[in-house]
């Protein structure tokens, strides 16, 4: 561009003030630029890139129910073992009581670490969630495993089997056992675990199809994955409907108590037992005739999976929208579903016939 009229000072100070005002909206472009390509609160923020490499040296936390569970401690170890697999380093904190808010202070300290992904086993879906979203904020992954989070308050949930066919399936294999006719209880974990309550929700939905017109589920209890209070519990299930003829336990810790004090009681091959349980804690009991068949997934491969989500995500291959797909070692191909869902797949059932090939 020429100015015919203007003097070559003037020439020159047009175009330093040309240079700056581009230099400007140069700047005001990439501030845009960088706010939308941030992280944020949602589980889908974030754009995918498939054929990124899986980054190495991130710090992935996993964050149980309880620390003092041995189901927690089998699907951590799973996922503590794949999370060096992948080169990266790996951390396990969380209470020893599953309280609704008890961990909210490992959130907020994780979240203070700056770790990359936090795979959580929620005790409570919404108290944890306020902690979870500031997690988010930060730009830290949020993977959720065995018991889900408030769906805005994650990217992934990583889920055993697909709720429907564990409270149905629940339902069958008790059915099976008392021949369809009785009355049957629910010894649970706590009140607000999201996968006991969906769980519930299927069983009693079940229960309701013509087949089980015989049977009738008179109380619901809750152990609070607690040992001794879930043994209470059954003792009093049984004291207070003698004519009680079976009991699901969707909790490793309640079926273990409660085969436990059918073992040593008058009830012993009278009140059926089933539930969700690991091979080697229902072992003797399945043996000695207290409890005929339960079943669960490997828990160890729960907990490598949500590794693998959990890298995957922090890695930036997938955001946890529906359709997304990810590699996860020898577990295959996963796919994410509805509501950032990945499931691992169907339980196994545990008898006599099979429980010695199992050691977990």
């Amino acid at each position: 561009m020429t100015y015919p009229s203007a003097s070559r000072s003037a020439r020159l100070a047009l175009a330093v003030c040309g240079l700056i005002a581009l230099l400007a909206l140069a700047a005001c472009g990439s501030t845009k630029n960088s706010s939308s390509s941030s992280g944020g609160s949602s589980a889908s923020s974030g754009s995918a890139n498939p054929n990124a490499a899986l980054k190495k040296g991130l710090t992935i936390a996993m964050l149980p129910k309880q620390v003092n569970n041995p189901y927690f401690t089998v699907s951590d170890n799973g996922g503590l073992a794949t999370i060096k697999k992948l080169g990266d380093k790996g951390k396990r904190v969380g209470p020893s009581d599953a309280t609704a808010s008890s961990q909210v202070s490992y959130i907020n300290t994780l979240t203070t670490q700056r770790v990359d992904a936090i795979a959580i086993s929620a005790n409570d879906p919404n108290a944890v969630a306020p902690a979870l979203k500031k997690a988010m904020q930060q730009g830290i992954k949020v993977v959720t495993y065995d018991s889900d989070a408030a769906p805005d308050a994650r990217n992934v949930f990583i889920n055993q089997a697909s709720a429907e066919d564990i409270g149905r399936s629940e339902v069958r294999l008790l059915a099976k056992q008392i021949g369809n006719k009785g009355e049957i209880a629910i010894l649970s974990a706590t009140p607000n675990a999201t996968n006991q309550n969906t769980w519930i929700k299927f069983m009693k939905d079940e229960l309701k199809k013509p087949q089980y017109k015989g049977m009738k589920l008179v109380k619901v209890a809750y152990g609070n994955d607690d040992d001794q209070k879930s043994f209470q519990e059954t003792q009093g299930l049984l004291q207070a409907y003698p004519n009680l003829k079976g009991i699901i336990s969707p909790t490793t810790v309640g079926i273990a108590a409660a085969a436990r004090y059918i073992s040593g009681s008058k009830y012993k091959g009278k009140v059926a037992l089933t539930g969700l349980g690991t091979p080697n804690q229902m072992r003797k009991f399945v043996k000695d005739g207290s409890v005929q068949a339960f079943e669960l997934w490997d828990p160890a491969k729960l907990g490598s999976l949500a590794a693998y989500a959990a890298a995957n995500l922090a890695s930036g291959k997938i955001t946890g929208k529906a359709g997304e797909t990810f590699q996860a070692g020898p577990l295959g191909t996963k796919t994410v579903g509805k509501d950032g869902e990945v499931v691992l797949g169907p339980p196994q059932v545990f008898d006599k016939s099979n429980i010695d090939q199992f050691d977990f």
